[in-house]
């Protein structure tokens, strides 16, 4: 909801309030604020918190429109009232050289720049972070003067074999621990090591199934839903998306799109409500292909004006190209998915099933959904069953039984494969068991649908799911 200021910012502060305003509104750090100020950064952080209250704003964005004098306005909704806020301090080196000292400030910088490329969530930077130090001194004050959801904070110990990282997401409101981690890597090239543990946190906080999207789903659980904001019903729409069922989807739709009336800018829900109507398309659901497509461009092309350099955003396009016939740009986009998001084990996992179904070179899939896998040991249900259609086209038959088992158990797709892989390997009776509950459940589905709708265009694909679908009888 906008808001309108009745009054100025000097009508509320004291002049070193004011100063202090000014100053970190314009992104000078605590320290900066408290050498030109003469003061300590514990009462930068204390003014800070003071200045929150009285302005009833909480994050940087709001308090510079205040200063700037835009609060005289009507406002549209900040980015923090989109979603959560979330800040990572530097992690604490356990070791007393200094070059254990400057591989954690690296890795600190590293897990914050990532962290705001594949996060849903804006995150503070990185050199503002660093002039607090590496541990929160007063979780109220640090949370409420950073105008932060979420804090991150870590521990660095190294010997000569092996480095530990330890990793914790706590509520910035009170401190309480939300979810911790740790990671152990044997030495090797430092570079190589710090890419190594970068990824790997990046992918257990901001993946789909991560630390970050389970805590704030828990949270919004507890939520009357008169007060759910863009980000809690983005949240809650990713979770129905990811079930890959007929209500699951349409529910995500509704929640999605609502979520967008409220933040036509949330890039990722765009994103999500893009995949939405290409799972419509490929499933049948409500039985209008063309307008499930155009519904489909529709969203991904919103997504690319905000955001062209989204990975999942180009890894969508790339499918919608695909659907539409023109595979070289479908593996223009996916090049572009892989080049801005090679660390992203959502994207990865999208860019198998592509590759393996759609454009490219088949025989990068498994390397990709391997590589997903491994960044990201949360993996949800859909990573097995991206990873099931992938065995299946590269004719690992056991393999794909074993994974689609594993996968969303009420999504077509999934159920497809299934019967698919078991009637080729000669398990009739439990291919047709799978059939016949595809035929009552989803009476709207067909192969020839999903081979369209996905679309399945890399040739060997297509072929081996036709001649599976008649041992399997399915239309």
């Amino acid at each position: 909801m906008s808001r309108i200021a009745t009054s100025s910012p000097a009508d509320a502060l004291s002049d070193r309030e004011r100063a202090v305003a000014e100053k970190f509104a314009s992104g000078l750090t605590y320290r900066e604020i408290g050498e030109t100020l003469f003061i300590a950064p514990s009462t930068v952080r204390t003014h800070l918190a003071a200045i929150y209250e009285k302005l009833g704003v909480n994050n940087k964005i709001a308090l510079a429109s205040h200063i700037n004098g835009a609060a005289r306005v009507a406002l549209a909704p900040s980015l923090a009232e989109a979603s959560p806020v979330l800040a990572l301090f530097p992690i604490e080196c356990l070791n007393a050289g200094e070059r254990w000292r400057r591989f954690a400030d690296g890795l600190s910088s590293d897990i914050s720049i990532d962290l705001a490329r594949y996060a849903d969530l804006p995150v503070i930077a990185f050199h503002t972070m660093k002039s607090l130090g590496s541990r929160p001194a007063d979780f109220v004050a640090d949370g409420k003067a950073l105008g932060v959801t979420y804090i991150v904070s870590g521990q660095l110990r190294a010997d000569d074999r092996r480095v530990r990282l330890t990793i914790e997401l706590a509520d910035a409101l009170n401190g309480v621990s939300l979810w911790s981690d740790r990671f152990d890597r044997s030495l090797e090239d430092v570079f190589t090591l710090q890419d190594s543990l970068t990824e790997s946190v990046i992918n257990v906080l901001a993946g789909c199934g991560g630390a970050i999207a389970t805590v704030g789903r828990n949270a919004i659980r507890r939520k009357p839903p008169a007060s759910l904001r863009a980000y809690d019903l983005y949240l809650l729409g990713v979770e129905q998306h990811n079930t890959f069922s007929r209500e699951g989807n349409a529910a995500a739709i509704r929640l999605l799109s609502h979520a967008l009336e409220l933040d036509p800018g949330l890039v990722r829900g765009w994103i999500e409500l893009a995949y939405a109507y290409s799972i419509q398309s490929c499933h049948g659901f409500g039985g209008d292909l063309k307008g499930a497509i155009e519904r489909w461009r529709g969203a991904v092309e919103n997504a690319l004006r905000l955001d062209p350099r989204d990975c999942s955003a180009q890894a969508c396009l790339g499918d919608l190209m695909g659907c539409q016939g023109d595979l070289e740009a479908a593996e223009r986009a996916y090049q572009r998915a892989f080049e801005y998001g090679a660390n992203h084990a959502d994207t990865l996992a999208l860019l198998g099933g592509s590759r393996a179904l759609v454009a490219g070179d088949p025989a990068e899939a498994m390397p990709l959904i391997e590589r997903a896998m491994r960044l990201n040991p949360l993996a949800p249900s859909w990573y097995f069953g991206m990873q099931g259609r992938v065995l299946f086209a590269a004719g690992r038959h056991r393999e794909a039984i074993a994974s689609l088992r594993r996968g969303a158990p009420d999504s077509p797709n999934v159920i497809m494969f299934l019967a698919l892989a078991h009637a080729v390997v000669g398990e009739g009776a439990a291919a047709a068991g799978l059939a016949g509950r595809l035929h009552a459940e989803y009476p709207e589905f067909s192969v020839e649908r999903f081979i369209a709708g996905y679309p399945v265009t890399n040739p060997g694909a297509a072929e081996a799911i036709r001649q599976a679908a008649k041992l399997a009888k399915l239309g």
